[in-house]
């Protein structure tokens, strides 16, 4: 749970090209022209270069080990081979990239060539996660995706012969045109393909995304009139846990199944707080400082992110949006982090980390939630029930402004001072 700055850093590179914008899809990417590729990628390089300098510039701690890699997106099989050689090239001489480590691309189904394969491979690419969302065509089409179950079935069999066997599969419950039986079909069509890592992502929706702001404005463009109710997709979550873990995934986070040994490990370090460097478009990276900064000692951490403004990205170097995050900043964050996990948060550890002052404050607010039965108590650690997972936004929200006693508060402040 704690942040882990003394060791190992991961590395996070948006790439936000895409063959076609999905209709819920609420990500900073999009079509772009193919040209803009090979400016991106060298925009890309030139921040991996000026990183240390930046991070020590803020005082910040910037580990030269990494032992996870994530290429996410937009869909970053879309660059080509010549790019993807390119920028591992530059990851490698920039940082020392540990033998083990875990390198995950995002990649549509039926967007990887086989010279974009071969070069991932090449690069040391050894986990793909796929953006399927569902196995019925329909549906996948209605969403605004290219492929079909199919193509699907033919990536994965290029990927085992490229020596790619960690795989996952993204599915979404609440498409438009979604039933339990087509969604039952989907989990079945995934278990069968016999991938080690599933994601499963309720649909959100938002007005950051086409299909989100229709159905907010009561629309019926993008199919906004056939999409689930949010009782069907809790039913579908419901659904998933309990197939998927018939047949051995096991769900460790909300949105994550997995055989044993195959959690993302890249993931695991957001939800641990553990440190990342972000690159590219609207990418976030969350580090460090080198030396304590608050009176309690408990290091200030810097969160960073990158503007959504392709144009302005490619124009050049630009200021990232900073933020130091307080000990109580961090608190929250350890708390609705943390609760994310099956494994949930260790009161003696949260504690140990923060002090009992800033823990008192969550403390007062968890037995209200286990009373509502959405948090359960046992062992020394608090866990989301299965209806705290359904309602995970505002079991967060609980834990977003804590204050500590009022006396403790005054103390703290003129220790400050």
């Amino acid at each position: 749970m704690t942040v882990d700055g003394s060791g190992a850093l991961g590395l996070y590179i948006s790439v936000p090209f895409c063959r076609s914008k999905c209709t819920y899809c609420n990500f900073a990417s999009g079509v772009y022209p193919a040209g803009d590729h090979e400016r991106y990628v060298d925009r890309l390089i030139e921040d991996l270069s000026a990183s240390a300098a930046w991070a020590a510039q803020m005082g910040v701690v910037l580990p030269r080990t990494v032992d996870s890699i994530y290429l996410g997106g937009g869909t970053p099989s879309l660059l080509s081979a010549e790019l993807i050689a390119k920028l591992f090239a530059a990851i490698r001489a920039g940082f020392e990239v540990a033998g083990d480590a875990e390198i995950t691309v995002e990649c549509a189904p039926g967007q990887l060539p086989d010279s974009t394969l071969n070069s991932l491979a090449a690069s040391g690419a050894n986990r793909v996660s796929l953006g399927v969302q569902s196995f019925v065509d329909s549906e996948a089409h209605a969403s605004g995706r290219l492929h079909s179950r199919t193509i699907i079935a033919g990536d994965l069999l290029r990927l085992r012969r490229a020596g790619i066997a960690n795989l996952n599969i993204d599915l979404i419950a609440g498409l438009a045109g979604q039933t339990i039986a087509s969604w039952r079909e989907s989990l079945n069509v995934l278990i069968d393909s016999g991938v080690p890592h599933a994601s499963i992502y309720m649909l959100e929706v938002d007005e950051d995304s086409r299909l989100g702001r229709e159905m907010l404005a009561g629309g019926v463009r993008y199919h906004a009139g056939l999409v689930p109710s949010d009782e069907t997709i809790a039913r579908m979550y419901a659904l998933a846990i309990e197939e998927l873990s018939a047949a051995g995934l096991d769900q460790y986070e909300i949105s994550n199944f997995s055989r044993s040994g195959f959690e993302s490990l890249h993931n695991l370090r957001y939800w641990k707080r553990r440190p990342y460097l972000g690159l590219g478009l609207d990418a976030s990276s969350m580090l460090r400082t080198a030396t304590a900064k608050s009176p309690s000692e408990i290091p200030y951490v810097l969160r960073s992110t990158v503007a959504d403004n392709l144009r302005a990205y490619l124009a050049g170097p630009s200021e990232p949006e900073i933020a130091w995050l307080s000990p109580a900043s961090q608190h929250e964050e350890a708390w609705f982090l943390g609760l994310r996990l099956n494994a949930g948060v260790d009161i003696a550890e949260i504690e140990r980390e923060f002090g009992p002052d800033l823990v008192w404050a969550a403390m007062q607010v968890i037995p209200r939630l286990e009373a509502d039965g959405l948090l359960s108590i046992s062992g020394g650690r608090v866990r989301l029930t299965p209806n705290g997972r359904l309602l995970s936004n505002e079991v967060f929200q609980e834990f977003l402004g804590l204050a500590a006693p009022a006396a403790v508060t005054q103390s703290e402040t003129s220790r400050a001072t």
